[in-house]
């Protein structure tokens, strides 16, 4: 009789983790002149279970630095070593994107005899406080630091064998409920165009869609709905994002197509209280934003109280560089007219940019 054979596996497992921490810095101009290898230090932060800060040199560490502003990522914890990378960026505050001016991908090791990264100035101080950059607005600057932490390795023996499991696919099965109108129990009437739907997943996702299928609303015994203002085409990516929580791709819509979609669908968002919607469609529209479209876009974010759309936007027209050529537009005329009270918020903010 021979013998069995006997089948085992092993695995490496090397983790990391990622934080990232904001150093908003109020009262730059008043940091000016504080001397060489003088620091301010943002609050303790913790990535990978080890604590870490952002040390902020406005004059520079040494005579060699004169005329820049230099930033560290300091290791707080101490008698430890750790392999970490890094990314430091400074904020643009009219875009509220961080831009990345210095990094190190490769890791490297931090301990207590070598707390700093590389002593090497970030930003020359002449372009950080250039207007036009947009970093420092009322005399404010955020520097934002990403620390990815290399975390214990391990390994790990197994007898027998691994069962792969796959990825979550939820989402396709529900967009394939989409499709499903034999079994769907409400339809509705959009523009001419029918949409059959199930009531319980709609009122899942929409507390208005809720109220009106199961609430006190006439509509709650009715089986077929007629939606007014609302286009088919949006209406058909609001169920579908109910459904898979997601949008499509819109490969084959140019920049003004895909903009006006956005507008359409984050107006339906607002309509029916799907607040993740709203904020991925303020998100589309913040990336596609320009002279030509703010003002459009600044009076869509006021009518559907969508508040980090609507501070970008005046944020954008407010800036010295931008302000005249969205004067020019039709947009503003309209928005001039329909809506003038949020002109003082651009003006106020305006005359910031001009004292500062």
């Amino acid at each position: 009789m021979g013998s069995e054979s006997k089948r085992t596996s092993s695995s490496h497992t090397t983790e990391a983790e990622t934080g990232t921490h904001s150093f908003k810095i109020v009262g730059y101009s008043l940091k000016k002149g504080f001397g060489f290898r003088k620091s301010i230090q943002s609050g303790t932060f913790t990535v990978g279970g080890y604590d870490w800060a952002i040390q902020f040199y406005p004059d520079g560490v040494n005579d060699l630095t004169k005329g820049y502003t230099a930033v560290y990522l300091v290791l707080v914890s101490k008698k430890v070593e750790v392999r970490a990378s890094y990314v430091l960026s400074l904020v643009n505050q009219i875009t509220g994107l961080p831009e990345n001016l210095f990094s190190e991908t490769t890791t490297r090791v931090f301990s207590d005899a070598n707390l700093f990264s590389p002593r090497t100035p970030i930003a020359r101080r002449s372009k950080l406080e250039s207007k036009s950059a947009g970093y420092i607005v009322d005399d404010c600057l955020t520097i934002e630091c990403t620390v990815t932490v290399v975390k214990e390795s391990w390994v790990e023996t197994t007898s027998g064998f691994e069962i792969e499991v796959p990825p979550s696919d939820i989402s396709q099965h529900f967009g394939k409920l989409l499709s499903d109108e034999e079994e769907a129990d409400v339809t509705f009437s959009v523009g001419g165009e029918t949409f059959p739907a199930y009531k319980i997943v709609l009122a899942t996702r929409s507390p208005v869609f809720k109220a009106q299928l199961y609430g006190q609303m006439k509509e709650r015994r009715a089986r077929r709905l007629t939606v007014e203002g609302i286009q088919p085409d949006v209406f058909k990516v609001l169920l579908q994002f109910i459904y898979t929580d997601s949008l499509p791709e819109w490969d084959d819509l140019d920049a003004e197509e895909y903009c006006e979609i956005s507008r359409h669908l984050l107006a339906a968002a607002d309509r029916y209280a799907m607040d993740r919607l709203k904020l991925l469609c303020a998100s589309n529209l913040v990336d596609h934003l320009d002279a030509e479209t703010v003002a459009i876009t600044l009076a869509l974010a006021d009518q559907h109280n969508c508040d980090c759309l609507k501070d970008v936007c005046i944020e954008f027209m407010a800036s010295s560089d931008k302000m005249y050529a969205v004067l020019e537009t039709e947009g503003y005329a309209n928005l001039k007219r329909t809506c003038p009270s949020i002109l003082v918020d651009v003006l106020e903010k305006n005359s910031r940019y001009r004292k500062a």
